[in-house]
């Protein structure tokens, strides 16, 4: 039998030529974008429109998974800030004026609500320049783009604390409410457990927001002017 078998002849097997892979150019340069966050495209050599100098701090785990300003669950590991008066959405440069690191991020929330501080970043931005571990930082703030005017148009109110306890805030805010008859008060508790009382003037005008800042005294909190879009 092993005689039989190695009498036949093999057929030789036609093997078919690779098939030939087109050369394919590279894709050009993608515009610019932030490490950390696929959100964040802005176009190539986009110049600032508006220009901030001031102190930058960070805040991260009582917020982090709630709801911010802009209707999205924030997360601080992405690269997002917050800041009082520009238009959600806008997308911004963080400069450390100390270091030269650098971040682009997109304006999700309100804040800060401390005098003398201009932005309060996410823990993934405020790593990235520099802000993380003294807490605060000197930055310049370069808005690339935004999605509404910057000095025109917009819903405004005005922010006033913090207070220690609900009390304080709710006599603030009867009180206002009573001077303010078309404007809507409301109190609120903030994650870190002090209150607020926010005030929304007649048609969310600035000006009149401007003029309740103006007229408004308080011996506990700060009082802010906040762009509520």
């Amino acid at each position: 039998m092993l005689n039989a078998c190695g009498g036949h002849k093999r057929t030789p097997v036609q093997v078919p030529p690779p098939p030939v892979i087109p050369q394919v150019k590279p894709a050009p340069a993608p515009a610019e974008t932030t490490t950390g966050d696929e959100n964040i495209v802005v176009p190539s050599g986009a110049k600032p429109i508006f220009e901030e100098t001031g102190m930058a701090s960070w805040y991260g785990a009582p917020y982090h998974n709630r709801r911010g300003s802009n209707g999205e669950v924030y997360d601080m590991n992405a690269m997002t800030a917050a800041h009082r008066t520009l238009p959600l959405g806008s997308i911004v440069r963080i400069t450390n004026t100390r270091t030269g690191n650098s971040a682009i991020v997109r304006i999700t929330d309100r804040g800060p609500f401390v005098e003398g501080r201009v932005v309060d970043l996410s823990l993934a931005a405020a790593k990235a320049v520099d802000v993380y571990q003294p807490g605060t930082a000197k930055v310049r703030l370069e808005v690339l783009e935004a999605p509404a005017p910057l000095a025109t148009g917009g819903r405004w109110a005005v922010q006033i604390g913090s207070f220690a306890d609900e009390r304080s805030a709710g006599k603030l805010a009867d009180h206002l409410q009573r001077r303010y008859q078309t404007a809507k008060v409301l109190k609120f508790a903030s994650p870190t457990g002090d209150w607020w009382v926010r005030v929304r003037v007649r048609d969310d005008d600035r000006q009149r927001a401007e003029a309740l800042v103006h007229e408004t005294q308080t011996s506990e909190g700060s009082i802010f002017l906040v762009r509520l879009d």
